[in-house]
């Protein structure tokens, strides 16, 4: 992924902020998961939950789908 932005610096020119096109902000807010509901993190939680516990009836066959 390539991120144009724009660097924000002090009078040292020590870098202090970035400033990125907006699209830009939104691709990393996707890949982070910035954007999902609460609905959608707490199932991703019970997922998790599922997972590290080796709960299989919480899984759903691929064929059945």
């Amino acid at each position: 992924m390539n991120i144009s932005k724009r660097y924000i610096v002090d009078e040292q020119g020590n870098p202090k902020e970035v400033i990125i096109p907006m699209e830009d902000f939104r691709k990393i807010e996707e890949l982070l998961g910035w954007d999902l509901n609460d609905e959608a993190v707490q199932q991703l939680r019970e997922a998790r939950r599922d997972r590290e516990s080796g709960n299989k009836d919480a899984y759903v066959d691929l064929d059945s789908i």
